[in-house]
Parts: C-alpha cells; sequence; structure tokens
C-alpha cells in the first residue's frame, strides 16, 4: 500500500504534537511511532488506573485521544500502512492482537513475530496456547497445530502463512530420532510431506504460490528445499534462499569444499569463492543480485553481481539494498568502532554512534539513511548531515517525485513533521 503522491507534500514543519502534555498526563511513555504519512503519533502510555493502553494524537487535533481499553501490558506497538495501529497486549496473562482498540478474539499464553504486510495491513503472528503452537492471520488461527514452530514469514498477496514447525515431537536426549528428520515446514498449517533433521528461513515466492527453504537431512548435508522438493546437489552449509523476482527460479549462498557461493537451482552462478557470502538480495527487477560477502577472512564488502567492491571493512556490513532502478547499492558498514554508509564503493565521510538502513529516492538520485550521534538522532542525504538533531526520528522518506524528504520526529517535547526540498543529489 504506497500512497506517497496523495500525502502533503507541502515544504515546511507541522508541530503534530506538544508531548509536554503528555508527560503532564502520563507517568509512563514508551515506543513513540508516527504515521506512514507523518500526520499522526502514537506512543504505549499507563493511564489513571496504572493500566498500559496507546494514546495517539492527529495533526490538527488539539488534544491527544487514548484507547478505551487498559491491559497488563502493550508491546510492540507499529502503524500499519492503512494508518491503523497495532499491538500485542496482555489481559489477565493471556495475549492477543489489538488493532485500533479492538482486541482479537482468540487469546494465547504467548504471541510474538507480530507481522504487517505491506499491502493492505494484514497482521499475521506466532502464537502458543496449552504447549500448541501455530500461526494466526487476521485473527484466523492455523487449523492444525504443532509442538514447536519459529520463523513465521507472510506472502507478499497477505494471504498466507509458513512456518518452521515440529512434525514430529522430540526431546533433548531423542538424538537417533532427531536425525531421522523431525521438522519441516507449514503453510497455512499444512506441513510439507518430507521431514528434515533441521529447517530454516521459509520464504514465498513473488506470486506467493511457492515456499522455499534452507533443510539439513544430515550432519553435513544442507539443501535449499521448494514446497518440499530438495535441489538435487547437497551443500556443507546454506543460508537463506531467495525466490527471484522475475520467476520461480531459487537462489542461496552455499558452502562447498570450505568456501562460499552462490547456487540457483541447486547449480553454483557465481563461481567466485568467498571466505563468506550471505545476505543476498535482488533488484526489483530480478535482473541483478547483491549481496554481503568477505574475499578473504575479516574483510567484508559488497558484491554486485559477483563483482567486489574494491573498499572493505574489518567489523561488519549490513542492510545492503538496491535502488528502485536497480543501478546502485547502499549499506550500512562498522570500521573502528564507528558506523557508516556506503553507496556503490563508495564511502561518505562522516562516521556515526550507530547507522540504520539507507533508504534510496524514488529516482535512485538521493539517498538518505537515519544515525545516531552524541545521543541524538539525525538525517544524512547523500553524505551530508543535516542541521537538526531529535530525540526519537523514524527512516526517511522520499516523495514520489523524488524531491522531498519527509523526518518524523521529537524535538525537544514536539513530535513534527518536517518536509524538505533536496538541493543536493548525489554524484
Amino acid at each position: 500500500m504506497n500512497n506517497l503522491d496523495k500525502w502533503d507534500w507541502d515544504t515546511g514543519i507541522k508541530q503534530v504534537a506538544d508531548l509536554s502534555a503528555w508527560q503532564e498526563q502520563f507517568s509512563y511513555i514508551e515506543e513513540f511511532r508516527a504515521s506512514p504519512d507523518g500526520e499522526s503519533v502514537a506512543a504505549i502510555v499507563k493511564n489513571e488506573e496504572m493500566e498500559f493502553t496507546v494514546c495517539r494524537q492527529d495533526f490538527g487535533n488539539d488534544e491527544p485521544e487514548t484507547w478505551e481499553n487498559g491491559y497488563d501490558k502493550v508491546w510492540n506497538l507499529r502503524f500499519g500502512p492503512d494508518g491503523r495501529l497495532s499491538a500485542l497486549v496482555s489481559d489477565v496473562g493471556e495475549w492477543t492482537v489489538c488493532t485500533d482498540d479492538e482486541a482479537w478474539e482468540n487469546g494465547y499464553d504467548f504471541v510474538w513475530n507480530m507481522t504487517i504486510a505491506p499491502q493492505d495491513g494484514t497482521v499475521a503472528v506466532s502464537t502458543q496456547k496449552e504447549l500448541a503452537y501455530c500461526a494466526v492471520n487476521n485473527d484466523v488461527p492455523w487449523q492444525n497445530s504443532f509442538s514447536r514452530l519459529t520463523d513465521m514469514v507472510i506472502s507478499p498477496d497477505a494471504k498466507n502463512t509458513a512456518a518452521v514447525v515440529e512434525t514430529i515431537p522430540v526431546l533433548e536426549g531423542e538424538i537417533f530420532k532427531f536425525r531421522k528428520g523431525c521438522y519441516s515446514v507449514a503453510v497455512n498449517g499444512t506441513p510439507w510431506k518430507e521431514n528434515f533433521m533441521n529447517a530454516w528461513d521459509p520464504v514465498f515466492s513473488a506470486n506467493s504460490s511457492s515456499v522455499a527453504a534452507t533443510v539439513r537431512t544430515s550432519y553435513k548435508d544442507y539443501y535449499i528445499a521448494v514446497d518440499g522438493k530438495t535441489w538435487n546437489t547437497s551443500f556443507d552449509s546454506a543460508w537463506a534462499p531467495l525466490f527471484s523476482p522475475a520467476g520461480n527460479s531459487v537462489t542461496a549462498p552455499v558452502k562447498k569444499d570450505g568456501k562460499w557461493y552462490l547456487a540457483k537451482d541447486g547449480d553454483l552462478i557465481w563461481n567466485t569463492p568467498y571466505a563468506q557470502l550471505w545476505h543476498h538480495i535482488y533488484s526489483a527487477d530480478g535482473k541483478r543480485i547483491a549481496a554481503i560477502v568477505a574475499p578473504e577472512f575479516g574483510k567484508w564488502t559488497i558484491s554486485v553481481d559477483n563483482a567486489p567492491w574494491q573498499v572493505t571493512f574489518s567489523e561488519y556490513v549490513s542492510d545492503p539494498v538496491f535502488s528502485p532502478d536497480g543501478t546502485s547499492v547502499a549499506c550500512v558498514f562498522k570500521e573502528k568502532g564507528k558506523w557508516g554508509i556506503a553507496v556503490d564503493g563508495k564511502v561518505w565521510k562522516d562516521r556515526f554512534d550507530m547507522a540504520y538502513p539507507p533508504v534510496f529516492s524514488n529516482d535512485g538520485m538521493s539517498v538518505a539513511a537515519k544515525v545516531e550521534m552524541g545521543g541524538f538522532y539525525h538525517y544524512v542525504l547523500n553524505g551530508e548531515i543535516l542541521d537538526s538533531r531529535y530525540k526519537s526520528v523514524e527512516p526517511p522518506l522520499f516523495s514520489h517525485d523524488s524531491s522531498k524528504i519527509m523526518i518524523r520526529g521529537l524535538q525537544l517535547n514536539d513530535w513534527k513533521r518536517d518536509v524538505v526540498a533536496i538541493n543536493r543529489r548525489r554524484i
């Protein structure tokens, strides 16, 4: 769900809420969140009855509004793409999901991994009740439950969920039973017919019709399985698979003879041996692939179509992202205890206490990132630190025409929405 073109993109500052009034009204406030369009701010608070609830204030309203219902605990407050607020809530020891003050009918002993579909705001969670595990999609639980469940994901069309499940209950000491295979992947509660020693990282295809996962059939044989059927070739190890956006082919980083490669449908497509290769990503059209690699031990960088950047980093590389047109890649890195941003192998000059995932504009000509310096948050745009600093700030957003950037953050006691024109494009 992308309504960027319908939002107010006039440059200037909107004061969404004076949070000093919140501080006078509530003894406890945590987890400030801004709506996608920046016109609302919300947070978890304690009401007069010392119950946890949610407070929200929209631009143009002088007073905040609080949910009528209170809970023992509220957790993981988040806006959906449609502007609705969802959170995990606990009432008398029972957990569920609450959206805009309406709790689901079903309750559980534990609820976690709340996932909100970016298309329509569908909410899915992993649950456990009386030691039975299942996934729940918009308050509709799977018909089947399992003795264990991990790695729940939601499909691109938001209609399906998948997770790694324990199909045959196994105790910690039952090693021979474990070796025969007790785990599989369940889709909408129906497990694959095949069982494996382990399974990890299920992922849906772009059309939501297939699921792939990393599996292990023995202590040394790792495969990628697609809809329960393994590749013909096993490997010494494997990381998370991905479907190509352009079709149903599947790629994954794999280990062979002590080195890492990228494989497609069981065959190596990046033949360069790396000390490590993981977290690969596709461009939107599926024509290009980038991955975090270590050409040699202790040197990290990005490889695009098997061509590593010349620059390397000694500590950490994360969050690679393609520009929308697929021509550029940006990432976060850590070097000598400080964090930074690199784009197409060029390192921005400043270092930070923390850096967050970079964001490209729609035309790919600008890059922005949220960073932390000296206890405050800032935006960095095309390598330049913007003047304003914030106590809390959301990730950057670009306008649909890429000419402006929106900042949603807390300055002093004011939650603001600031739209800034972009004067300098990246080279």
